[in-house]
């Protein structure tokens, strides 16, 4: 029992290219989905929460219940648009890290917009008679919303972040797993264990769950402080 794990810290201590290789590309494709789906989730749930049209219920209940899609079926519907007899197809996208750029950001959007949506409607509720009086409209109050709310909406990004980085389904469908290119911590670990090569599969585990923990700890940082400044 003991040997995969000095196995994956001397993995870790010595550096291991193949193994800071797998983690780079799990942070390059996560991060880059989290801020596409912040620069369109924040102003498309501030914009949720402010307009009003019909159809707006519907709207809501569908982006709250995208907020539990499966991976897999997230997965399964970029690979039909991204297949060559796809509607994308010719973009020539499957199977790069482009693709699970893509398949993250589809997963990560809908807890932005939800947060975002829930956030700005509360905030609006509070100020709205004190922004009216400064002459602000519900569009022009937007900004000032979402940087009062920044701190509750930095919460749910990083939430977002958790979601992407520990999500298997969908990157290996989209990705196909491919070594030196499309390789994830998850999808490594996956495959690692079930090669019987624990000792690259728990270094790669310890160091998703030291970051998972790293984030949920400054969520929770935020929001202590959050709650301290109001109190």
């Amino acid at each position: 029992m003991s040997a995969p794990f000095g196995t994956a810290f001397d993995l870790i201590v010595s550096g291991d290219p193949a193994l800071y290789e797998i983690i780079g590309l799990s942070l390059r494709v996560t991060l880059s989905a989290v801020a596409i789906a912040a620069l369109l989730g924040l102003p498309l749930g501030a914009a949720l929460a402010l307009a009003r049209f019909p159809g707006r219920g519907a709207v809501i209940v569908l982006f709250n219940a995208l907020m539990g899609l499966p991976p897999v079926v997230a997965g399964l519907l970029i690979y039909l648009l991204l297949s060559r007899s796809g509607p994308l197809g010719d973009l020539a996208l499957l199977f790069t890290p482009a693709a699970m750029i893509v398949a993250q950001t589809v997963l990560i959007l809908p807890i932005v917009v939800s947060l975002t949506r829930s956030v700005t409607e509360d905030l609006w509720a509070e100020y709205e008679e004190q922004l009216k009086s400064l002459g602000a409209t519900r569009l022009r109050a937007v900004p000032t919303l979402l940087w009062d709310g920044r701190v509750s909406l930095l919460t749910g990004v990083l939430a977002g972040f958790g979601r992407a980085s520990a999500e298997v389904g969908a990157v290996l469908i989209v990705g196909g797993n491919i070594a030196g290119y499309t390789r994830t911590m998850t999808t490594a670990i996956t495959l690692e264990t079930s090669r019987g090569n624990l000792g690259l599969a728990v270094a790669l585990g310890l160091i998703l769950m030291a970051l998972t923990l790293t984030l949920n700890a400054l969520a929770w940082s935020l929001g202590q402080w959050q709650r301290e400044r109001i109190g």
